[in-house]
């Protein structure tokens, strides 16, 4: 393993930088372009995958899902395969446990406050599961089928139960959980170490950004006034309803 001096951390500002930059691109804009229309202007006027799907159909939601899931995770293994050979000066700390998470948690916050928005972006739901399905299999490959299994879990209980945003946050709080436990397992001797404290916090900062982007949604499902999320191959009946619109319109 080779030592990372302290000369060296200005790339960790480097990558927060680009990371940010990269979340700041939202596929569910992009997308809802294509069927001539702004995610923004529709449903919850969340630009986000749930929006997509009760909007524009499961279809639509997949490709945003699959989008902001690679959005999250991508950058996170680039990290990861250019860092994982070296550790922090003085210690046996991988220099790739503390800079995946960080490459994680600046596209999270590019998605959520996006400057190309006015810091008016989407929920994190999305590229947060796609920073623990991608960066689980870091320790360990078989970490990957974990973490997939916990994503289908939470993704049957908005299929059966209908709950979107319940579901999402406890699909990424039960994986921010299992990695946290992983992490104070492999450095316990070392659990006092600022590098290992700063992981912990940025896996506590994930989740919290994420529950907090969510905190409508919450007291919607405490009053008994949340959306539900039926997830149906053509979209949402108002979305029907404006295509016939526009089409008399087109007629005439």
């Amino acid at each position: 393993m080779t030592e990372l001096q302290p000369v060296q951390y200005w790339y960790f500002l480097l990558i927060a930088v680009v990371c940010y930059f990269i979340g700041c691109f939202n596929f569910a804009v992009i997308l809802s372009r294509f069927k001539k229309d702004d995610i923004r202007k529709e449903g919850s006027g969340n630009p986000g995958t749930m929006n997509m799907t009760r909007t524009f159909g499961a279809k639509w939601g997949a490709i945003t899902l699959a989008c902001d899931v690679i959005k999250g995770g991508l950058p996170v293994v680039i990290c990861w395969a250019v860092f994982k050979n070296y550790v922090f000066a003085g210690t046996d700390i991988l220099v790739a446990d503390f800079v995946r998470y960080l490459a994680g948690i600046c596209v999270i916050i590019g998605h959520v406050f996006p400057v190309t928005m006015k810091f008016h972006g989407g929920k994190g739901i999305a590229s947060t599961w796609g920073l623990f399905l991608f960066a689980l299999p870091c320790d360990t490959w078989w970490y990957f089928f974990i973490a997939l299994i916990l994503l289908v879990a939470a993704a049957l209980y908005v299929v059966f139960f209908k709950f979107g945003s319940t579901g999402s946050l406890l699909g990424v709080s039960a994986m921010s959980i299992f990695q946290a436990v992983v992490f104070i397992m492999h450095y316990t001797d070392e659990l006092t170490s600022g590098w290992v404290i700063g992981m912990l916090l940025m896996i506590l900062g994930i989740n919290l950004l994420t529950w907090l982007r969510h905190h409508q949604n919450l007291w919607q499902l405490c009053a008994g006034e949340e959306h539900l999320t039926i997830i149906t191959s053509h979209g949402s009946e108002g979305q029907k309803e404006k295509e016939r619109e526009q089409a008399a319109d087109s007629r005439q």
